[in-house]
């Protein structure tokens, strides 16, 4: 775990570089108001990012995390609209995108087919099947107990802010703990040698991308109680988001290797672009610019790493 912390630190020194230079620069960017707004707008990222570092992990993509993230939200909205209890909601989105999730799942790891075929495939079916069903109108006229959960803002923000942090801490106490998480580090590795080890690798392929739809599901739920409407194409890009926060953060896109924490630091430091560059009266057409060099140099960054892992073995096998 301690190697797999490693990987993370060019993204801490950068989030940290980033921080530093707006206490010069930007003192304002450090309003409890704006923090907290950028926290509430990365609660879905860094849900999503941490079941795509998981399916990252194992080997594989999921590319319909933004898809599956819409109609979730909007079975959430259809089910508040329908006035029914506001404890069936969690519970209705986490089963709808465990049961997406296991869909893909399901035809990765059993019918073989390759994931980015899958996620693409279930990504334009869910989007066409939104479109079609709602013509692009949004839920609207939801009862008052919807937003915020009915708490009112503060008490709302808060609770989304909380809910999403306990669960990330679970998962990431799971990650350290449990030989459920280290058998999913084992399959992307090297599937065969886990297989000849007696660990069940299409299971734990399946139950990757089942956990995966639980977690977009609530993540959509979180962010969809944030708003009076729920809008039909939400999530859109989402899936590119926690891809990147997950590189930024050191998980080789290759897999079997990879730590929650660095996941996190991803997605602060991709999410706190955007504000830092309006606190520093740069436009904000440069985040995109900005984004993509640090995806960029991270993926450099692995890439020499690779380079030196091979040739130290070389050497050692001489």
């Amino acid at each position: 775990m301690k190697l797999q912390l490693v990987r993370a630190w060019p993204a801490l020194i950068a989030l940290a570089t980033l921080y530093i230079c707006l206490a010069f620069a930007a003192p304002a960017f450090y309003a409890p108001d704006n923090l907290r707004d950028i926290a509430l707008a990365n609660v879905a990222d860094l849900l999503v990012a941490t079941g795509m570092t998981m399916v990252i992990v194992v080997g594989q993509i999921d590319i319909s995390v933004g898809a599956l993230f819409a109609v979730c939200g909007l079975i959430c909205g259809t089910l508040a609209k329908l006035e029914e209890p506001r404890l069936l909601l969690p519970l209705a989105a986490a089963a709808a995108g465990t049961v997406l999730g296991a869909m893909n799942g399901a035809l990765v790891s059993f019918v073989r087919v390759p994931s980015i075929v899958v996620t693409l495939a279930t990504m334009v079916t869910w989007r066409e099947a939104l479109r079609w069903i709602t013509n692009g109108a949004w839920i609207e006229g939801l009862p008052r107990t919807f937003q915020w959960f009915g708490l009112g803002q503060r008490s709302g923000e808060a609770l989304i802010i909380v809910s999403a942090l306990v669960l990330f801490a679970a998962l990431w106490w799971a990650s350290r703990n449990l030989s459920a998480v280290r058998a999913i580090y084992a399959t992307g590795s090297d599937a065969e040698a886990a297989r000849l080890a007696g660990i069940p690798t299409k299971l734990i392929v399946f139950w990757v991308f089942a956990v995966m739809g639980t977690l977009t599901g609530i993540a959509a739920m979180l962010n969809a109680v944030r708003f009076s409407d729920v809008p039909a194409n939400s999530g859109i890009n989402l899936e590119l988001k926690a891809i990147a926060a997950v590189v930024v953060g050191g998980t080789p896109i290759t897999g079997g290797r990879g730590d929650l924490v660095g996941t996190l630091i991803g997605v602060i430091l991709m999410g706190s672009i955007g504000p830092a560059l309006v606190y520093l009266g740069v436009s904000p057409h440069w985040e995109k610019a900005a984004q993509g060099a640090i995806i960029l140099s991270a993926v450099l960054l692995d890439a020499i790493r690779r380079w030196r892992d091979r040739r130290v073995i070389f050497a050692r096998s001489l």
